[in-house]
């Protein structure tokens, strides 16, 4: 699956710093144990066709044992691929997903593109032009520190790119120039959650080496991903004790 960056074309990998961006609602929560160490990633109420899709992923167990297939420092790490769990030494990797596809759910000015921040991986607008995002693969941001004159050619693109509708707020940019990211993402890719643990992580494993089609040389994989927490998930139906009848009593 191809997505677009400005003037590259990527699949793409989003992280958030540790603080929460959004308060309220109690969260879901997915652990990936990865060989690099564990990322865990809270997944916002905000955007709940993502939030659920992720989760059933998650439980159907797809994601043990695929690698982070595309990396490129100061930008994103991004996994997902299905075709990635086999795949040979310096194989061409990023095509692997699921028959289906999922609305786009941006929530801007709320959540964007910062440093931490999880989101959704899709095909370019050329072919998908409603930005409807992919069913597995997703990406981890990195990104770079802004200045305000960098920050300005990016709108100037947003503005091509959304027809205007994409604006970086003054708490946005505060954001991208103290803390980073990908700002040329926002209103493209729909952002769902964030790491709250193992930024370390997901910085150690942008900063890998990689081949031509940005695969690391030495794979990184998500060994298991676990759902931690789902205050979503249907209470236990309570289970009914045997009625004994009345006969098989008497002795």
């Amino acid at each position: 699956m191809k997505v677009f960056s400005v003037g590259r074309k990527v699949l793409l990998g989003l992280a958030l710093m540790g603080c929460s961006v959004v308060s309220g609602q109690e969260r879901a929560e997915v652990l990936l144990e990865t060989t690099e160490g564990n990322i865990r990633i809270s997944l916002y109420n905000e955007t709940p066709l993502h939030r659920d899709n992720f989760l059933k992923v998650v439980g159907m167990q797809l994601y043990d044992s695929l690698l982070f297939h595309r990396v490129i420092k100061d930008f994103m790490v991004q996994s997902g691929d299905l075709n990635s769990k086999h795949a040979k030494p310096g194989a061409l990797l990023g095509s692997g997903e699921l028959d289906y596809t999922t609305e786009a759910e941006f929530r801007l000015p709320q959540l964007f593109h910062r440093r931490g921040a999880v989101a959704a991986a899709r095909e370019s607008d050329k072919v998908n032009p409603e930005r409807r995002s992919g069913a597995c693969q997703f990406y981890i941001v990195w990104g770079k520190l802004w200045d305000d004159r960098r920050l300005a050619k990016v709108q100037e693109r947003l503005d091509t790119l959304t027809q205007g509708q994409v604006k970086i707020t003054p708490e946005m940019a505060e954001v991208y120039k103290t803390v980073g990211g990908t700002p040329h993402l926002d209103g493209q890719y729909t952002v769902f959650g964030e790491v709250t643990e193992g930024l370390d992580v997901v910085e150690r494993i942008q900063q890998m080496a990689v081949d031509k089609n940005d695969r690391p040389e030495q794979d990184i994989r998500i060994l298991h991903a676990t759902i931690v927490k789902n205050p979503f998930a249907p209470a236990p139906k309570p289970v009914k004790k045997k009625q004994i009848s009345r006969k098989k009593q008497k002795k």
